[in-house]
C-alpha cells in the first residue's frame, strides 16, 4: 500500500464517529458503580457478605420453615428414683414405758444407764433411787427398782407391730426379750401365749396363737418416707438383707429399688416414671443440636435468638444515626454557641459509664417485672440513646469542611433553606462515612446485647437471643458436659461479628481507596 493510501485511511478512521453502544467507546462508571467494583474486589469484605447473608437467611427464614415454635418445651417419661423408705443400724439405747411404768429424770437416768453399762456395773443411782441392771440378751438389758420391780427394759431393737390396735407394753417386751435370748419358742403374757419364730434374715417375729404375726423385732430402723407406704415384715428384712450384703439395688413384689448409703442412714429409692422436661438431649434426627435446660429445641431457639439479636442491632444502629445526624448536622452547620452547646452535651454523654448504667437499669426492670418484650425496646432505646455521640461527631466534623465549598455557597445564593442545606446538601455527602461507621457498629452492638443477656440483664425468657442462650456457659458442668448448647450460639456470634467488620473494612476501602495500602 502507497503512502497516500495509508494516509487516506487515518484520516478516514479519524473522520469516523462512534455511536454510544458501540462497545470502541471508552465506558466510564458512576461512582456507585466504582464503589461496587473496589468492593467487590475484596475478598474479605466478600466473605463477610456471605456471612451477613447467611446469618439473615438462617434467622429470618429458617423460623418460617422450623417445625417448632420459639419456646416449645419437649418432654418425655423417665424413670426417676423417688424417695421410698430409710434405714439405719441402731446403736442407741431405748426405754420402753408404758402406763404403769415410768422412768424418772429420763436424761440423767439415761446417761446414768450408760456409765453403768459401760463400766461393767449392775447398779446405779438416780435422784437417790437405786437401780439394778440385768443382762436379758445381745444389747438388752432389763432394770429393776429397789424393791425388785421391773421398771423398763433398754435395748437396741425396735419392736414394729403389724397389727394397729396391739400395744406393746413393758411385761410383754421384757417376755419377748427373755425368751428370744433364752431361745425359748413360746411365751406367756397377761393370760395369753405367744410364739417366737425366726426368719431367714435372723429377724424375731412375734405371733399368737392362730400363726398370725404380731411383732417384727429388729435393732434396724426401717421408716417409710410416706405414711402412704406400709413397709411389711417381708419388706423390711428384705432392706436389712440388703443393706448387710452391701448390695446397691434390690427387688420386691416385683418392683426394684435403690439403696443410697449416707453417713448417718441408707435411703431407699423405688422407680417411677415421671413426664418430666426432655432436658439437654444429645443431637438426635428430631432435634439436631439437642435441647436445652427447658426442653427447648436449640436449633430452632437459635434461629430465633438471630432474629432477636439482628433486630436489635439494626434499631440501634437506626437510633443512634437519627439522632447522630440531626445534632451534628446542627452543630456543624451553625457553629458558635450552638456548636458549643451541642458538642458540651456529647462530651457529658461521653463520660457516662455505659456498662454500669445498663446493668443498673436491668436491675431495675428486673425489680419491676417489665414485660420480656417491653423490655427488648427498653433496651434498644437505651443502647440507641447512649451511642449516638459517636455518630454526631463524626458527622459534625464532616460538614464543619463541607460548609465552606463552593456548592454551599451556592445553596445560600439561590435561597434554599437551612434544613435543606443540611439534609439534601450536607448530610448526603457524610453518608459513605456514615454507612462505614454504622457497618461496623453493629457488631459492637450485638456483641453488647449478647452480655447483657449473658449476665441475665438483657433479653428474657421466653424470647431466644444468642446472649442468653450462651448463658448456659455460667454453669461449669454444662459447660464441660453439654458442648451443643453453648457453642453453636457462640459460633453464631462469632460469625455476624466478623461479617460485619469485613463489610464494613470493605466499604470504608471502596469509598476511599486511599487508604487502602
Amino acid at each position: 500500500m502507497s503512502k497516500s493510501e495509508l494516509n487516506n485511511n487515518n484520516t478516514q478512521q479519524t473522520e469516523e464517529v462512534i455511536a454510544l453502544d458501540d462497545e470502541r467507546r471508552v465506558k466510564v462508571l458512576s461512582p456507585s458503580m466504582l464503589v461496587f467494583k473496589r468492593f467487590i474486589r475484596n475478598k474479605l469484605a466478600i466473605v463477610g457478605t456471605v456471612f451477613i447473608v447467611a446469618m439473615f437467611i438462617f434467622s429470618f427464614i429458617g423460623g418460617l420453615i422450623s417445625p417448632y415454635g420459639e419456646a416449645e418445651v419437649f418432654r418425655h417419661y423417665e424413670e426417676m428414683y423417688k424417695d421410698y423408705a430409710a434405714a439405719k443400724h441402731n446403736e442407741t439405747y431405748y426405754f420402753t414405758e408404758d402406763a404403769n411404768h415410768k422412768v424418772p429424770n429420763p436424761s440423767v437416768f439415761n446417761f446414768k444407764f450408760v456409765g453403768a453399762k459401760t463400766s461393767g456395773k449392775t447398779e446405779f443411782t438416780v435422784d437417790e433411787d437405786k437401780f439394778t441392771l440385768e443382762e436379758l440378751g445381745e444389747k438388752t438389758y432389763a432394770i429393776y427398782s429397789s424393791t425388785g420391780d421391773l421398771v423398763t427394759v433398754a435395748s437396741t431393737y425396735f419392736f414394729d407391730t403389724a397389727v394397729e390396735d396391739f400395744d406393746v407394753t413393758l411385761d410383754f417386751r421384757f417376755a419377748a426379750q427373755k425368751a428370744i435370748a433364752d431361745k425359748e419358742e413360746s411365751f406367756t403374757v397377761g393370760g395369753n401365749k405367744y410364739f417366737v419364730k425366726t426368719n431367714e434374715e435372723e429377724n424375731n417375729i412375734i405371733c399368737n396363737a392362730d400363726s398370725k404375726e404380731l411383732v417384727f423385732i429388729s435393732d434396724y430402723i426401717v421408716n417409710s418416707a410416706y405414711n402412704d407406704i406400709k413397709l411389711s415384715f417381708e419388706e423390711k428384712s428384705a432392706i436389712k438383707e440388703a443393706i448387710e450384703s452391701g448390695a446397691e439395688t434390690y427387688e420386691f413384689d416385683g418392683n426394684t429399688f435403690k439403696i443410697e448409703k449416707g453417713m448417718y442412714e441408707t435411703k431407699i429409692k423405688g422407680i417411677t416414671k415421671a413426664y418430666v422436661n426432655l432436658s439437654y438431649a444429645s443431637p438426635s434426627k428430631e432435634h439436631w443440636l439437642g435441647t436445652d435446660a427447658n426442653g427447648m429445641d436449640i436449633l430452632t431457639r437459635l434461629m430465633y435468638g438471630g432474629r432477636v439479636s439482628l433486630m436489635i442491632g439494626f434499631i440501634v444502629v437506626i437510633v443512634e444515626t437519627v439522632l447522630g445526624v440531626i445534632l451534628g448536622g446542627i452543630s456543624g452547620y451553625f457553629g458558635g454557641v450552638v456548636d458549643n452547646i451541642i458538642m458540651r452535651i456529647v462530651d457529658i454523654f461521653n463520660c457516662i459509664p455505659s456498662t454500669p448504667l445498663i446493668i443498673i437499669l436491668g436491675a431495675m426492670m428486673d425489680a419491676m417485672q417489665i414485660d420480656p418484650q417491653i423490655r427488648m425496646i427498653y433496651l434498644m432505646l437505651i443502647l440507641g440513646f447512649l451511642g449516638w455521640p459517636g455518630v454526631a461527631r463524626l458527622v459534625r466534623g464532616q460538614i464543619l469542611s463541607l460548609r465552606e465549598q463552593e456548592f454551599m455557597t451556592a445553596t445560600e445564593a439561590t435561597g434554599i433553606s437551612v434544613s435543606r442545606r443540611i439534609f439534601k446538601h450536607l448530610v448526603p455527602n457524610v453518608i459513605p462515612q456514615l454507612i462505614v461507621i454504622c457497618t461496623m457498629g453493629l457488631g459492637g452492638v450485638i456483641l453488647t446485647e449478647s452480655t447483657l443477656s449473658f449476665l441475665g440483664l438483657g433479653v428474657k425468657f421466653p424470647f431466644a437471643s444468642w446472649g442468653n442462650i450462651i448463658n448456659a456457659v455460667s454453669n461449669v458442668f454444662v459447660m464441660t458436659n453439654y458442648w451443643f448448647v453453648w457453642i453453636p450460639a457462640g459460633f453464631c456470634i462469632l460469625i455476624t461479628v466478623l461479617g460485619f467488620n469485613f463489610i464494613g473494612d470493605g466499604l470504608r476501602d471502596a469509598f476511599d481507596p486511599k487508604m487502602k495500602r
